[in-house]
């Protein structure tokens, strides 16, 4: 998919207590009664940007943004319960408040009086909610692919989303429909390994055109991974549309116009209600604009991060 597959390297003569030292760190985090480890990873030079992956679950490497590590210094959440991160006691509380604790970690640890945040799809739900908790952290913020709100509605559109997209693509892709009949009855695992079968052979579905470019996206597909707790936080649906008002900072909603589940109807939902925001929709881009349209991407985000 892009070169995310490829582990951050420690460069030689790098200060390991440096917090943005290029690489992989590791400190620990107090959540309730106990500690747990908590992962990051910094790339690139420039301006500081913390970015959210999604799922929940997903593995933060698909997130990977070479092309906008060129202009910044991009601090990667490994979120809790995912890859090296700890794991939580009660897979209950694998929450949104949960994942702003632990971002909210990550960004004192960093310790800058103000960073940019980037949250993509489930990642977006946590980057509104931090932000709407603790504004004066941010200088910007970034709105990648997701949503205000999930419940009923969101479900029933995505769901009519993949449809359309199954009916589009069987006939020359047979195997189409019972990937998204498997997305769409959204199925329980309980290993790593199941979670992250589901998630390759659903993959497609995240693309404006997997197929026409299978060569190029085949590799980071295979690459993907998912784990299966974060699945089972328990919450009730996502719902900040009142609150948005109060995200007073510059924010940048980007949508793929082709992203079944997360797509521009959400963006647009997003942007009417935030002060200081500015609405981009990626033409011919699923829910993966940093992957499909990488320099488009880069340099939608970069300009309004950096300029």
């Amino acid at each position: 998919m892009n070169s995310y597959s490829e582990p951050i390297a420690t460069p030689p003569g790098a200060d390991p207590t440096d917090p943005l030292s290029p690489g992989t760190h590791t400190f620990t985090v107090r959540h309730g009664a106990t500690l747990v480890e908590q992962r990051y990873h910094v790339a690139g030079r420039g301006p500081l940007c913390v970015a959210h992956s999604g799922g929940p679950g997903i593995g933060w490497e698909y997130l990977r943004m070479p092309h906008l590590e060129r202009r910044m210094t991009m601090v990667y959440v490994e979120p809790v319960g995912t890859g090296a991160s700890g794991r939580l006691a009660d897979p209950r509380d694998y929450t949104i408040a949960t994942y702003c604790h632990f971002l909210h970690a990550v960004i004192r640890h960093l310790g800058h009086d103000k960073v940019a945040l980037l949250g993509h799809s489930h990642g977006g739900f946590v980057a509104q909610r931090y932000a709407l908790d603790h504004l004066m952290q941010l200088s910007a913020l970034v709105l990648y692919d997701t949503s205000p709100v999930t419940g009923d509605d969101f479900w029933t559109a995505a769901v009519a989303a993949l449809q359309d997209f199954a009916r589009l693509h069987a006939h020359e892709r047979p195997e189409v429909t019972s990937f998204v009949d498997e997305l769409t009855t959204r199925p329980e695992v309980d290993d790593d390994d199941g979670a992250t079968a589901i998630l390759r052979k659903i993959a497609p579905a995240y693309f404006h055109d997997y197929w026409g470019r299978e060569a190029d996206l085949a590799p980071g597909r295979a690459a993907l991974r998912m784990y299966a707790a974060p699945a089972w936080g328990q919450e009730p649906p996502f719902d900040v549309r009142g609150e948005l008002p109060g995200v007073t900072v510059p924010t940048l909603v980007v949508a793929g116009a082709d992203d079944f589940i997360c797509g521009p109807r959400w963006a647009r939902m997003i942007r009417e209600r935030i002060p200081h925001g500015q609405l981009a929709v990626l033409e011919r881009t699923g829910h993966l604009g940093h992957i499909e349209r990488p320099e488009k991407f880069a340099a939608l985000v970069g300009d309004f991060l950096v300029d």
